[in-house]
């Protein structure tokens, strides 16, 4: 049954990856599903929302009204360069729920939805509105085991260890319980951000990725000139907790047996020079291709040239590229935390336990990861099939359904334009 749906985005701009893509797509899919839609979000958000609302077919446009806010101009210097955006959207959320209240005395809502922004460690005060409030998909609970943090280094400890605090004190911070008491529903990201949700409330918990995909699984062979020698990719920000020290070492153990095996690491970030250094002390940085990011219309090219994607992430809520990935028909190796553990079964490719035994095991036990996903006797075909199949549950449609439910036909085409 179709509703009026009040959608509270932070962050909503189509055509973006992360944060602006999720708001735009819960946006976007809810009306599509036939839902009517108000989106309140960010002024400056107007510049890329508006030209793509004149693209959309009449029908679903017809569904969706967006709502600028923002705090007073003397305000919003706050956050200028990230600091102290936290904050700034502590007051955002206030602010925007004095709005929403106007709004639905106008409007009369069905619900409320807070989509985005949306961690287990920052309050809501949608659920204030006194009618359903559907708070999630909530990420921010994971967390990197202790035994795998020695080569993160000394800011790397640091961070995670104020990240690990703030987790704990998720239960006994009075605005989040209030949050939670509110909310009709609270949808989390993984089990471990399930389980800060204090167990009074954990029974309105389910699981559910933040992301999706859009469109179609691409039905893509292999690149014509790959070589026949396997070759990983790792495609993301070089970052600490992005656990690629780990999946260098792997790497090094799989060349053992294999050594005409490439690994693509393509991407920037701050601990690129660390990373170099450590293909150095393995001895494999002649077997490492280092490239910078890719143009999105080049990375159909890239899945196709790789026979798996390897993501050893140690606390990533989402994980995109394993979807994007997989959507390509690309096998993932990844570890079995965070978003990535919930999306890679072993139909596509190899969820690896994360505890137990510390780093030497655990780089071990991807090996022999690595070693399944491109053994000749699991059928690279099949597994690259089951990739495309997997990828199709975790559609947009999907994810709107599972949290909604079936309402009547979407309306205009399945990608939203005319």
């Amino acid at each position: 049954m179709a509703s009026r749906i009040l959608v509270s985005a932070y962050a909503c701009e189509p055509g973006k990856g992360s944060e602006p893509g999720v708001g735009w797509n819960w946006a976007l899919t809810l009306a599509r599903s036939g839902h009517k839609v108000w989106v309140l979000t960010r002024k400056n958000n107007a510049l890329t929302v508006d030209p793509e609302l004149s693209r959309l077919d009449s029908a679903i446009r017809s569904n969706l009204e967006f709502i600028y806010y923002d705090l007073p101009k003397w305000a919003r210097w706050w956050k200028k360069g990230g600091r102290g955006v936290r904050l700034y959207y502590l007051f955002w959320q206030w602010g925007a729920y004095l709005k929403a209240r106007r709004l639905h005395a106008r409007v009369g809502f069905d619900r409320v939805h807070h989509a985005t922004f949306v961690s287990v460690r920052q309050p809501s005060f949608m659920g204030g509105l006194g009618i359903p409030f559907v708070f999630g998909p909530v990420g921010g609970g994971e967390h990197a085991p202790w035994s795998l943090r020695r080569d993160f280094g000394l800011r790397g400890w640091l961070l995670d260890g104020v990240r690990d605090l703030a987790n704990a004190l998720v239960q006994w911070d009075p605005m989040m319980w209030r949050t939670f008491r509110q909310a009709e529903r609270i949808y989390v990201t993984s089990e471990q951000s399930r389980a800060l949700v204090p167990a009074r409330y954990r029974h309105k918990t389910e699981v559910r990725l933040a992301i999706g995909i859009e469109g179609e699984p691409q039905h893509d062979a292999l690149a014509a000139d790959v070589p026949a020698a396997p070759r990983f990719l790792y495609l993301g920000r070089f970052l600490y907790w992005k656990g690629m020290h780990l999946g260098m070492r792997a790497f090094a153990a799989y060349l053992k047996r294999t050594p005409s095996a490439r690994l693509s690491m393509i991407g920037t970030g701050p601990d690129e020079l660390r990373l170099r250094r450590l293909a150095h002390e393995l001895g494999i940085e002649a077997s490492v291709d280092w490239s910078p990011w890719v143009r999105q219309a080049e990375l159909g090219d890239v899945y196709r040239a790789h026979h798996a994607l390897l993501f050893p992430s140690l606390h990533d809520s989402g994980g995109m590229v394993a979807l994007e990935a997989l959507q390509h028909g690309l096998p993932v190796v990844c570890l079995k935390l965070g978003g990535p553990g919930v999306i890679v079964d072993d139909t596509c490719g190899v969820a690896v336990d994360a505890e137990g035994g510390g780093r030497q095991a655990l780089v071990s036990r991807l090996a022999t990861a690595l070693h399944t996903v491109t053994d000749p006797a699991n059928d690279l075909a099949r597994m690259r099939a089951g990739a495309r199949a997997r990828a199709g549950a975790f559609s947009w449609d999907a994810l709107v359904a599972s949290v909604y439910g079936a309402t009547h036909a979407t309306v205009g085409t399945p990608g939203g334009r005319m």
